[in-house]
């Protein structure tokens, strides 16, 4: 699914115009985006947890020519699944 799609799936169930579902999705990224640009964690109770994960400084190895390269330290975003979603996707 797509944007798109999403934003569609949206509207229909909510009676939402497209436009304002998209404005209300957009708003919802943005705000989960700078909550982790922040380095905080964003909990939805039945559905998940966005969070920030920390990566150290490693050393790696290019794979095309053998160079020994350095990997600086990095965070990335996460997303760990609620119990409810788990539940609900692995139902039978």
């Amino acid at each position: 699914m797509n944007k798109a799609e999403l934003v569609e799936k949206m509207a229909k169930e909510t009676g939402l115009s497209k436009k304002d579902t998209e404005v209300t999705l957009k708003s919802f990224v943005e705000t989960v985006s700078k909550e982790l640009e922040k380095g905080h964690e964003v909990q939805l109770i039945g559905f998940g947890t966005f969070s920030v994960g920390k990566r150290a400084a490693r050393e790696g190895v290019n794979p095309a020519t053998g160079e020994k390269i350095k990997i600086p330290a990095s965070k990335s975003p996460k997303f760990k699944a609620g119990k409810a979603l788990k539940d609900r996707v692995n139902k039978k």
